[in-house]
């Protein structure tokens, strides 16, 4: 999981999805109105596709595993706990269908004053409570992050295929700026393609996590033929 720039949505965007809450209100402020209003609204669900498109990353991936095609219009907190949010812009993330339907749900964990546990990429940097471990390919909560924790639990971000799936794209990355690097002191044209395909790539949070490698660590984790690369890609393409 990565930090995300939510955008502004235009005027008339925001018109119409204040209309939309009213509908809402209207057939009763009910998780069962809200899912009603939701289904039908074709035009609001448009407009919020597209711009949660733009936010994000490489080739539209889910804003939590990073992984997947995100097809999902999530609302992160759901309509089972807040059915006047709906079409609330800032309650809109994309997701991939496994980690909206398979594994986040309806769950919402909040702690005993009532906020959420859960990482909004979009409102927070997720660093502040997930470490992801380049070489095992998993992530752990920073210590003393409840958030952390149930951001884990709640998307499964350790569930076998993410973790896989982080430890080989950690082994490509490694490879892929080394090639852009050497490119680049080439002065081939061919390493913009090799940045923006990596940057494209799927496990963006990989290639964020390797740039924010302490100098002190860094050699240890992706190894001294890689350093050059790293420190000349944070130039570059830092986050």
């Amino acid at each position: 999981m990565i930090p995300l720039q939510r955008i502004s949505v235009s005027t008339r965007t925001q018109t119409l999805l204040t209309r939309w809450t009213k509908h809402v209100q209207d057939t009763g402020a009910t998780t069962k109105a809200a899912r009603a209003q939701w289904k039908k609204a074709k035009a609001p669900k448009a407009k919020v596709r597209t711009a949660l498109e733009s936010m994000a990353r490489g080739a539209v991936r889910c804003m939590y595993c990073d992984d997947n095609r995100a097809t999902d219009i999530d609302h992160f907190e759901p309509l089972d706990e807040a059915p006047l949010r709906a079409f609330v812009w800032l309650n809109h993330l994309l997701a991939c269908s496994y980690c909206n339907s398979n594994v986040k749900r309806s769950q919402y964990p909040v702690d005993a004053d009532g906020a959420c546990l859960l990482v909004d990429p979009t409102a927070e940097d997720p660093a502040d409570h997930l470490e992801l471990l380049l070489k095992s390919g998993r992530y752990t909560a920073v210590s003393g992050s409840a958030k952390g924790e149930e951001t884990i639990r709640v998307f499964a971000l350790n569930r076998p295929d993410l973790v896989k799936g982080r430890m080989d794209a950690f082994s490509r990355a490694c490879s892929n700026m080394r090639d852009w690097h050497q490119l680049c002191q080439e002065a081939d044209p061919e390493a913009d393609r090799v940045a923006q395909a990596l940057l494209d790539s799927p496990f963006i949070d990989v290639v964020h996590a390797m740039t924010r490698l302490k100098p002190s660590v860094a050699a240890v984790v992706v190894g001294p033929r890689t350093v050059p690369a790293l420190d000349a890609w944070r130039s570059a393409h830092g986050f």
